[in-house]
């Protein structure tokens, strides 16, 4: 069988690589939303791979609903921060839910 990475990897790694490619390919796809099509969509795709990748091997090791909450949970700031950084910001009442959701998230993580 072939083995596509160490299983020495720490779980916490794979959760932060699959919720970076879902981000990558988020950016991506906004990319490709303002006319930088075949950059946002190469970009997109590459994403879609690591995160593929990592997810796959993260699934051999935990529980799928600890696995989707927590890669839910790091995407979700990642994009978030991406926003903030293209002058995306958010309201106040956006960013309360928000704060809700990763509680939540938190909580059902613990």
């Amino acid at each position: 069988m072939l083995t596509l990475v160490s299983p020495t990897i720490p779980a916490a790694l794979l959760v932060i690589a699959t919720a970076g490619g879902y981000a990558v390919a988020t950016i991506g796809m906004k990319l490709t939303s303002h006319g930088l099509g075949h950059s946002g969509i190469a970009l997109a795709s590459l994403g879609f791979l690591a995160a593929f990748l990592a997810e796959m091997v993260l699934l051999r090791r935990a529980e799928l609903s600890l696995v989707y909450i927590a890669i839910i949970a790091a995407e979700t700031l990642l994009v978030l921060s991406y926003a903030l950084l293209i002058g995306e910001g958010l309201s106040l009442r956006q960013a309360a839910g928000a704060a809700l959701v990763l509680v939540g998230l938190a909580v059902a993580t613990t």
